[in-house]
């Protein structure tokens, strides 16, 4: 079932349903053990692995997983957590509203200039289409400068870096004012 969909002006639509732990476990072990996906942290997951972990965020109370499409076909993965509850729990001040946010573009050996920018802002306004979603927080790696440069072109603000069990991040937070005005002229 589709909980969101938006028509980016070059490269068309984009959708989000809800993933299926067990159905789309095959598709995402390629993505999450690809070398791009280092950051992802799953890098010796087998499939029977990855199923398990997305198992595990279908059956948390404050914590989904959702697969992302393209022009029909499957392309990225999004996660929506409450920081109060999961990941950053105790590591910054919650504030009623935050949203926690996690994305990931399959690997492709033909990539779209553009298309990364599309998918993160596609995720972001799903996550701002709901009401109460008042801040976005993401911690990716303090290491990924790729994902922190995307981060800022879409308004988050970087708060510091926090430790995590896994790795250090940079906990960043973007207002929906901040989005909204780092994609001025694009359809919400």
């Amino acid at each position: 079932m589709t909980v969101h969909t938006r028509r980016d002006p070059r490269l068309g639509d984009f959708t989000l349903r809800a993933l299926d732990p067990d159905g789309d476990a095959p598709l995402l072990h390629r993505w999450v053990t690809h070398p791009k996906a280092a950051f992802w942290l799953m890098q010796d997951a087998d499939v029977a692995q990855v199923a398990a972990e997305y198992r595990r965020i279908a059956d948390h109370p404050h914590h989904e997983a959702y697969l992302g499409w393209h022009e029909g076909e499957p392309v990225f993965l999004a996660e929506r957590y409450d920081p109060a509850h999961v990941e950053l729990v105790g590591r910054y001040d919650v504030r009623p509203g935050d949203v926690g946010m996690h994305f990931l573009c399959a690997p492709t050996e033909s990539p779209v200039h553009g298309f990364t920018h599309a998918v993160i802002t596609t995720v972001l306004d799903w996550l701002f289409a709901d009401p109460a979603t008042g801040r976005v927080v993401v911690e990716p790696d303090v290491r990924n400068t790729a994902v922190h440069a995307l981060n800022a072109a879409m308004g988050f603000q970087v708060v510091g870096p926090v430790e995590l069990p896994a790795k250090t991040a940079l906990l960043s937070i973007c207002t929906r004012a901040a989005f909204r005005a780092a994609t001025q002229g694009a359809p919400a």
